[in-house]
């Protein structure tokens, strides 16, 4: 499937209806006298792992001889999808840390030192020129191994409240990449702290929408709901969304794309086969941008990468912030769109099929809401992220005490 590159964003903005092993796969391994040499620990989860593999990909456009190598764990997304992009995988035996003492606690304790062990040889053996973390329990032991050599070390945080283990390491980093400006009050040191926002893949903006509506049988002149939970799902999205719908069936002019996630796929799918709507109803989307290209609202959690990836492709979006997440990071994540007039919100507690259903059917009453939203969305994103994360680590690579061949 071919893919439109003259379009600059996802679509137009709103439109009215119309141990140390290898895991090499097809890995990016060229081995060239004077090639630059890049370690991205990232990983543990999808939130983590993209960032980084966005920036590696815009670092391999602009360096194409470089040797980038991801560390990550052989739990994580990482251990497909880094080997699927081309790139090469080192696993380490990191594990996170629970929040409460126990038995966890010390095998997570066991784990940090022998991820330790792993990352020196490995830095011994790769010499890395610059090495960049994204925050999960991955990156902390290469970080610190890689500072007590003295290679330049980047961070990038996606979350307006920082992770323990960017807050942390923001004390060794050369540079930190903040994603909010807000999170700023979070770090000790401020004198290393930059705003990029938050990294997102080429190939999100440069969707053909025509074509995406092919891809899902769509029709065009139709609006488009995109629900998602994530790469497992939401289950109270799910659950609130299934009553939407039979609360929206009436518009016809409505069809939807909705990743359940695996677990409740099965309970789901059979139920909307013979809706009065179109429901397109998958466990996982493996392309999600072309979802991103046709819709025209979203239904969502408020992970970091999720409101990046909304807001450069400039869907409105009602945001259903996870309840659970580490310092509720996902409501202050959710909140910097509300605050700009860039989505709706709806706390997780007062998710409803009534509630939702209100929302989804003003919205599309209100075609102005609409091109406000995606208006606003499209100015809070920050496009060129990678970019300027990659221009940090070119401009830090000179600094490296590590030399290159050739």
């Amino acid at each position: 499937m071919s893919y439109s590159t003259s379009q600059a964003k996802c679509k137009p903005a709103f439109e009215p209806a119309r141990s140390a092993d290898r895991s090499l796969g097809s890995a990016r391994v060229a081995d060239s006298a004077g090639a630059i040499r890049v370690l991205i620990a990232a990983g543990g989860t999808g939130g983590h792992l993209y960032p980084g593999l966005a920036i590696a990909e815009e670092w391999m456009r602009t360096h194409p001889d470089s040797n980038v190598v991801f560390v990550g764990t052989a739990r994580g997304p990482e251990a497909q999808a880094v080997p699927r992009a081309g790139f090469e995988l080192r696993t380490i035996s990191a594990r996170g840390f629970p929040r409460r003492p126990g038995l966890a606690w010390f095998r997570a304790t066991f784990g940090l030192l022998r991820a330790l062990g792993q990352s020196f040889r490995l830095i011994v053996e790769l010499k890395p020129h610059v090495v960049l973390g994204t925050g999960s329990y991955v990156s902390a032991p290469v970080l610190l191994i890689a500072r007590l050599f003295g290679i330049p070390v980047i961070i990038q945080e996606q979350n307006s409240i920082p992770g323990a283990t960017n807050r942390w390491l923001n004390l060794i980093a050369t540079e930190v990449h903040i994603s909010f400006v807000e999170s700023r009050g979070y770090f000790r040191r401020k004198n290393n702290l930059r705003v990029s926002g938050n990294p997102i893949r080429r190939s999100l903006l440069r969707q053909d929408r025509q074509t995406a509506y092919e891809a899902f049988s769509l029709d065009p002149e139709k609006r488009t709901l995109f629900v998602f939970g994530g790469s497992r799902g939401a289950q109270s999205i799910n659950r609130a969304v299934q009553g939407a719908l039979e609360r929206l069936k009436h518009l016809t002019q409505l069809q939807v794309i909705w990743q359940t996630g695996s677990e409740d796929f099965e309970a789901i799918e059979p139920r909307f086969r013979n809706f009065p709507l179109r429901v397109r109803v998958f466990p996982y989307l493996e392309a999600i941008e072309k979802a991103y290209a046709v819709a025209d609202i979203a239904i969502c959690r408020a992970g970091a990468m999720t409101i990046a990836e909304l807001a450069a492709c400039g869907v409105p979006a009602i945001l259903v912030p996870y309840p659970y997440a580490t310092r509720d990071h996902q409501t202050h994540n959710a909140r910097g769109l509300l605050d700009r007039d860039a989505a709706e919100v709806i706390a997780d507690k007062d998710l409803s099929p009534e509630i939702l259903a209100g929302k989804v059917e003003a919205l599309l009453r209100d075609e102005a809401r609409l091109r406000r939203l995606s208006r606003n969305a499209r100015a809070f994103a920050r496009v060129d992220a990678a970019q300027r994360i990659a221009r940090s680590m070119e401009q830090l690579v000179h600094a490296s005490p590590i030399p290159r061949e050739g």
